[in-house]
């Protein structure tokens, strides 16, 4: 498949691009500094603005799906939302956060007494994200949500996924960026969550 990757040189998109490499397909890999993208084979790295509507739609058009791997921080989702749109593709899939994710009936992590201060205005973005995702309908969206810890580490291809509600086991809840990829790669190859999120966690 024809992929557009945008954030490929992150701690994620990094994972990703190497998952998606390794499979076959030819990705387009996006970054602010487009050095920083590891040289796989069937990637061609390019320069975007995630801020750049035009630009961005010019980069992604032609392709089979996008990505969007940024910080919600960094980025506007009604201006990636837009360049996927204006781009003609109608595959996307986005990294998630797990703060919007339930850990009882109707109470989100991010809204937890114990949810980490520093981590709190990035995590309530993306989960205003999904918010604006769920209002979409002209385009074959999904996100995936990490668990709680998302961090380097191994790619095991052992996890398991559920659907809005935190994942945790007797080692709380986190999964590798390594084996979300993995999860990510699959819902791109054979869709199973078409405008919906989901989660990983071990």
């Amino acid at each position: 498949m024809k992929i557009a990757l945008i954030g490929a040189s992150g701690q994620v998109g990094s994972r990703l691009l190497k998952e998606l490499s390794d499979r076959g397909h030819s990705i387009t890999a996006i970054a602010r500094n487009p050095d920083k993208i590891a040289a796989l084979p069937g990637v061609t790295a390019r320069k975007g603005d995630v801020f750049d509507k035009d630009g961005l739609s010019a980069l992604i058009k032609g392709h089979d799906a996008v990505i969007t791997s940024v910080h919600f921080l960094d980025s506007d989702p009604d201006t990636l939302i837009a360049a996927v749109r204006a781009s003609g593709v109608k595959r996307y899939l986005v990294v998630g956060g797990a703060g919007s994710l339930e850990v009882a009936p109707g109470k989100r992590l991010v809204d937890t007494p114990t949810f980490p201060a520093i981590y709190k205005a990035e995590a309530q973005k993306g989960a205003d994200f999904l918010d604006t995702l769920r209002t979409v309908d002209d385009l074959d969206w999904t996100l995936l949500s990490p668990s709680a810890l998302f961090v380097a580490g191994e790619r095991t291809g052992k996890y398991r996924v559920g659907k809005d509600t935190l994942l945790t086991s007797d080692k709380g809840s986190s999964i590798s960026f390594e084996d979300y990829a993995i999860v990510m790669a699959d819902e791109i190859e054979k869709p199973a969550h078409i405008r919906q999120r989901f989660t990983v966690g071990y």
